[in-house]
C-alpha cells in the first residue's frame, strides 16, 4: 500500500511586487497537488504588497507570512522562510512569477521516476511581459509544445558553468539538497548560479519537458541589473566562479570554467566594475594552472 503523498513546501518571495503578487500566490493555491506549504516573504517591501498579502492570508489562513521590516535581500530572506519549511520538496518562486496549475504534481511525479541521485527537477517556461503578455518561451517549441532542442539532464556541472540554459523559476528540488548546501549564500546578491555550480556537483538534474511557469521579464528585475554599468552582481558571480575552482575535477571542466571567466570579466571590464575584473586576471591564472585528478 502506498504511503503519503510528500508534501512540498512553495516559498514566494516579494519585494515591491504589489501589482503580481496576488497571481503569484492564487498560482500556488490553484496546484493539482496536495499537500502543499506555502510560506510567503515579504522583503521590506515599499510598495502596497504586504496589504495585497494580508488580504489573502485572512481568507487563506494555511498561508504563512513573514513580514521581515527591513530588507535583507533574496539570498537571506528564503533562508529565513526554510527555516520553516516542512516539505520534502522545495519550489522558489518570485512573487512576479506564475505557475501552472500542474507543476507540482508533475514535479514530484518526475522525481519518483528517478532514482536517488536526482535532487533537482527543471522545465520549459513560458517568457511574459510586466502585462502578461505573451513573449516568447524559454525553450523553442514544437507544434506539441515539446522543447525543439536536446535538454542536458543527469550531471550538468559541466553545462552549467559552460552556458545559462535553464530557466530559474521552473525549478523544484529536494528539500536535502538545500540542506547540504546549508541554504542560499548570504553573501550573494544573487542565488541562481552559485545553486547551479554547487548543486550540480552533489546531484543530478531531471528535465519535464512541459511548459509549467510564467516567467514575467521586468525592467528593473535582478537579471536586467546585470547588464547595467556599476552592477553589484557583479562581485558575486566572481565568487561563484571562485568556487566553482574548487569543485572542477577534469580538463574538459577547466576549459569550460576558463570560457566562462573570460567572459565574466569582459563584462567586468564592460560595465566599469574594474575591481573585479582585475580580481579576475589572478583568478584566471589559478584556473590555468589546474591540474587534471588522475
Amino acid at each position: 500500500m502506498e504511503g503519503p503523498s510528500p508534501a512540498v513546501s512553495v516559498i514566494c518571495l516579494c519585494y515591491n511586487h504589489g501589482k503580481y503578487v496576488r497571481e503569484a500566490i492564487e498560482s500556488v493555491l490553484r496546484q493539482t497537488y496536495e499537500p502543499i506549504q506555502l510560506i510567503v516573504v515579504d522583503d521590506a517591501s515599499t510598495d502596497d504588497s504586504k496589504s495585497v498579502i494580508k488580504s489573502i492570508v485572512s481568507s487563506s489562513p494555511g498561508i504563512r507570512f513573514i513580514s521581515l521590516p527591513e530588507n535583507v535581500g533574496n539570498c537571506r530572506a528564503f533562508n529565513k522562510a526554510l527555516k520553516l519549511a516542512e516539505g520534502d520538496y522545495i519550489i522558489d518562486l518570485a512573487a512576479d512569477d506564475i505557475l501552472f496549475p500542474s507543476r507540482v504534481e508533475e514535479g514530484v511525479y518526475e522525481f519518483t521516476r528517478r532514482d536517488a541521485t536526482f535532487g533537482v527537477n527543471f522545465t520549459n517556461a513560458e517568457l511574459i511581459t510586466s502585462k502578461g503578455e505573451h513573449s516568447k518561451y524559454f525553450y523553442p517549441i514544437d507544434s506539441q509544445g515539446r522543447s525543439l532542442e536536446r535538454i542536458s539532464e543527469g550531471d550538468v556541472f559541466l553545462d552549467l558553468i559552460d552556458r545559462y540554459y535553464i530557466c530559474p523559476p521552473s525549478m523544484m528540488y529536494k528539500k536535502d539538497v538545500l540542506m547540504k548546501l546549508e541554504g542560499y549564500d548570504e553573501n550573494l546578491t544573487y542565488e541562481d548560479f552559485d545553486f547551479w555550480v554547487r548543486s550540480s556537483r552533489f546531484y543530478k538534474y531531471c528535465y519535464t519537458d512541459n511548459i509549467l511557469v510564467k516567467k514575467r521579464i521586468l525592467k528593473n528585475s535582478k537579471s536586467s541589473n546585470q547588464f547595467k554599468l556599476l552592477n553589484k552582481h557583479t562581485y558575486s558571480t566572481f565568487l561563484v566562479i571562485e568556487k566553482a575552482l574548487n569543485l572542477i575535477e577534469t580538463t574538459e571542466e577547466k576549459q569550460a570554467l576558463l570560457r566562462r571567466g573570460r567572459y565574466e570579466l569582459r563584462k567586468a571590464i564592460q560595465h566599469l566594475n574594474l575591481g573585479t575584473a582585475i580580481r579576475y586576471f589572478d583568478l584566471l591564472k589559478r584556473i590555468e594552472d589546474f591540474e587534471k585528478v588522475a
